[in-house]
């Protein structure tokens, strides 16, 4: 656990435009190291998400930034849109399905973790790593306190990585001084009063004065 530096793995909100979304985007990038980037869209229509794809996907992999794709259906549309990977809710079924279609080239990652029951058999499956603390369905939270007790106890234990949510910009010092792999971070930057970039400056300034202290 001592070599790992926690890194940003960002979050889109639910896109319906990916123009107008394209300028945040960039804001966010320009804020510093992204090593992820999960885009999120409102239509289903294939071949409007392939076009906002194409929009997206180049800017933020310019940048070195994996991009991956919320599969709510179709787990192979990652394989033919050129992103880096797809995240899926679990169930065993989706994630053997997504598993078959992505690997080896592409990312298989997965959230909607309801046990550790559910984390240990998504690990042993092969996902590429586990998401505690993302909203519910409805769009609450879970306990903060629960999810660091969470993801620290898989960081310890498991080699598999894990990405832990952090509601906002004051989680990310809790988690990385428990030296979680990846932060998640969503609507910390997006409806950031300062900015996205800032945010995101904010974000790294933290993981930094945790490691180093």
């Amino acid at each position: 656990m001592s070599d790992i530096h926690p890194r940003l793995f960002l979050i889109s909100p639910i896109i319906e435009d990916a123009d107008s979304f394209l300028l945040q985007l960039q804001k966010a990038l320009s804020g510093g190291r992204i090593d992820c980037l999960l885009l999120r869209f409102a239509s289903k229509d294939e071949h409007e998400l392939k076009r906002m794809v194409q929009i997206l996907a180049p800017v933020a992999q310019a940048s070195e930034v994996a991009v991956l794709v919320e599969a709510s259906t179709d787990t192979r549309f990652a394989a033919r849109s050129g992103v880096d990977g797809v995240h899926i809710r679990y169930e065993k079924s989706a994630l053997e399905e997504a598993l078959e279609a992505q690997k080896p080239d592409r990312i298989v990652g997965v959230a909607g973790l309801k046990s550790r029951d559910d984390a240990m058999n998504a690990g042993e499956l092969g996902a590429d790593y586990l998401m505690f603390g993302e909203p519910y369905p409805d769009g609450a939270l879970p306990d903060f306190e629960t999810v660091l007790e969470r993801a620290s106890w898989w960081a310890e234990v498991f080699s598999t990585p894990c990405v832990a949510y952090a509601p906002t910009l004051e989680n990310v010092t809790a988690l990385a001084k428990a030296k979680i792999e990846f932060i998640g971070l969503e609507n910390a930057v997006w409806q950031s009063l300062t900015g996205e970039e800032y945010a995101i400056k904010n974000a790294l300034d933290r993981i930094a004065a945790a490691i180093a202290a």
